[in-house]
């Protein structure tokens, strides 16, 4: 779902909010309530007040009573009287028994007392006798709601205050926590820490966030093998340089000892062109590894390309023979000519370098409806199973004495620093292809050598 976030907090704040009325408007409610009814000890206070003047009528009769009852409005500030309540129907009427047993002239000391009301409520404290009654309105000191306002006050500003921080502290961890982790990744890998990663501490969120850690995972991944490669090609280029730099001191001792001068410069001439195809292989590398192009500007014929690449590698290499099996055309579009035809040909050289004499280097071009499929099988000694990988990274080679038995001979060309294969996968790749190497055995399982397959789309 997209804007997973956004619809995320918009669910928490309308559900949020809604329980926050609905709290708020039951907290109200039910305080009010319970804030409506008069103290056990102010109901207590009432009844006795009944239970008194009753005595007093009877024992002292209506006298001590009126005397009783005006020393009573005095002290509560309030009125109070004795009444009698005899119903008597008329017309041939009847009254109900139960109406009689719930007849009151005033209010219970039990019931419910409204807050808003201006005035205060009428009680009745009934006799013995259910036929008089006490009536006294309710002393404003047994008045309920004292704490009214103060908790309206709690209710309707300190509760929803602290309901909403509460709301937003939950909001903002939910929103900052990932953010956090993604400042102190960010902050550790400035500091070096290039393995440093964000989403495994985030396992089960799915959300904008999550893309967001997952994009800076992504550039950090890019950035480190940048910087990881830079590192060991540097590496490897300063071991690489060491040894033609070493004989051309030992070229320059002997031209300045006039031994074998014409040989030395031979040697010169032919370590100066080994270190600049190395510094020019190690560019390239350097640039298709750290900008990763899209070669996708050239149309032409894929057959042309592999048939000028082979007559070349035919007369390099005439002790090997070297066979193609191609279709009659294959046009290709939106490609690289010259990164393939660099790509095809350090791959075609290199399977004939490993090839014994009087052996046979296959090359074949199939088709299907998305790619090309290019084969290369030589008859070398092949690699090793645990190796097949590794032939692909820069100045790898299985077995360097191949390529320093040459280096001893000026007059042959530079045989290679590993360069090649590696450069060779990283063209292909830049126009979306890709190439893989596999040994090939005959019926009987003996290795016959080295396959290296190449899809290239159409």
């Amino acid at each position: 779902m997209k804007n997973t976030l956004f619809w995320r907090l918009c669910a928490f704040i309308a559900l949020g909010t809604v329980v926050l009325f609905w709290a708020l408007s039951w907290l109200t409610n039910h305080t009010e309530t319970s804030m409506s009814f008069i103290t056990a000890q102010h109901q207590q206070q009432l009844l006795n007040y009944g239970r008194e003047a009753e005595t007093i009528l009877r024992q002292d009769g209506e006298a001590a009573l009126a005397a009783w009852l005006k020393a009573l409005q005095q002290k509560e500030n309030t009125w109070a009287a004795v009444v009698h309540s005899n119903i008597t129907p008329f017309a041939d009427t009847s009254l109900p028994e139960n109406y009689l047993e719930r007849f009151q002239l005033g209010r219970s000391v039990e019931w419910k007392i409204h807050l808003y009301f201006e005035e205060n409520p009428t009680m009745e404290i009934p006799f013995s006798d259910a036929s008089s009654h006490l009536l006294i309105q309710l002393p404003q000191r047994m008045r309920p709601g004292e704490f009214l306002v103060y908790a309206k006050l709690f209710l309707q500003i300190a509760l929803p205050l602290l309901l909403l921080c509460i709301l937003s502290f939950v909001l903002y961890q939910h929103v900052m926590a990932p953010l956090r982790k993604l400042e102190n990744a960010t902050k550790a890998f400035s500091e070096g820490k290039l393995d440093v990663r964000v989403a495994p501490y985030l396992p089960h969120r799915k959300d904008e966030l999550t893309r967001l850690a997952a994009t800076f995972d992504q550039m950090a991944q890019r950035i480190s093998m940048l910087i990881y490669n830079q590192r060991q090609l540097l590496a490897d280029l300063s071991h690489e340089l060491r040894t033609p730099l070493t004989r051309i001191d030992m070229a320059v001792d002997f031209v300045e000892q006039n031994i074998n001068p014409k040989q030395a410069l031979e040697r010169l001439r032919y370590e100066a062109s080994t270190m600049r195809n190395l510094v020019e292989d190690t560019l390239t590398l350097a640039w298709l590894n750290n900008e990763s192009p899209r070669l996708n500007t050239d149309d032409f014929d894929l057959v042309e390309l592999l048939e000028v690449i082979c007559e070349d590698a035919r007369f390099e290499y005439p002790n090997c023979t070297l066979t193609t099996e191609l279709t009659t055309n294959a046009e290709i579009t939106q490609s690289s000519q010259t990164a393939l035809g660099q790509a095809f040909e350090n791959i075609v050289r290199n399977a004939l370098r490993y090839t014994p004499a009087k052996r046979e280097v296959k090359v074949s071009l199939t088709q299907s409806d998305k790619c090309y499929i290019l084969a290369v099988k030589d008859q070398g000694p092949g690699v090793p199973e645990d190796m097949l990988s590794d032939i692909f990274k820069p100045f790898f080679r299985v077995d360097k004495a191949r390529v320093s038995d040459k280096a001893l001979k000026p007059s042959t060309p530079p045989s290679g620093f590993g360069l090649g294969l590696a450069l060779a996968q990283r063209q292909i790749a830049a126009i979306g292809g890709n190439i893989s190497a596999q040994n090939y055995f005959d019926n009987k399982g003996v290795l016959l050598g080295l396959e290296m397959v190449i899809n290239l789309p159409r």
